[in-house]
């Protein structure tokens, strides 16, 4: 009898939001996130990029507009409204930043703090959903750069609303676009990519 070769099927995610936070638009985080697109893309998903650092986003304004029963969502009228509306769509978020000053950077943690709004939009909007997180740093340990204290904001975030932290990568690196020297680590991001997006094998 013939042996049955396996087949690649299921896909869980098909749109995947990838939200780079560096300012640098060829960033070492922006590398990583690259390469799990790269993934993402090869097992015939799509990717979006959202370059951060281009948007105006106001920081929340604790005023808990969002939080009333009757809320229509965010009060603030900036570039932080139209994301909304993708973040849900999106079947999984790649999150890349860049270590600054011992977490992540400031354009991650404004978006990030503005998605307290986001079950205004949509309940269990947070609910599954698939994430993967790209990071750099420019110390040698990930200890000493802080870099541990960003992924743990993404694990302890991650759990409490529910969603699903797929996965990680982080790397050392200090000018721009060196981390793509590090090819396991790139290999890394980029089954992470697939990873991502989630096939499951089956019988043919």
């Amino acid at each position: 009898m013939a042996r049955k070769e396996l087949k690649m099927a299921n896909v869980e995610a098909k749109n995947i939001l990838v939200l780079l936070g560096s300012p640098r638009k060829k960033g070492n985080s922006t590398a990583l996130a690259n390469q799990i697109i790269a993934g993402v893309e090869s097992v015939g998903a799509t990717a979006e990029q959202i370059f951060l650092h281009a948007k105006d986003i106001s920081p929340c304004q604790a005023c808990y507009a969002c939080q009333r029963p009757d809320s229509k969502g965010c009060a603030i009228d900036d570039e932080m409204q139209p994301m909304y509306g993708k973040l849900i769509a999106a079947d999984g978020w790649v999150i890349a930043s860049p270590v600054y000053w011992f977490s992540m950077s400031a354009q991650t943690k404004l978006m990030l703090d503005r998605c307290f709004a986001l079950p205004a939009y949509k309940k269990d909007a947070f609910t599954g959903k698939r994430i993967a997180v790209a990071m750099s740093f420019g110390d040698a340990d990930a200890f000493n750069s802080g870099c541990v204290n960003a992924l743990r904001t993404f694990q302890d975030a991650a759990r409490y609303v529910g969603a699903n932290l797929v996965g990680m990568v982080y790397g050392s690196a200090d000018k721009p676009g060196e981390i793509k020297s590090n090819t396991a680590l790139m290999q890394q991001a980029k089954a992470l990519g697939k990873k991502l997006v989630g096939r499951a094998s089956r019988p043919a």
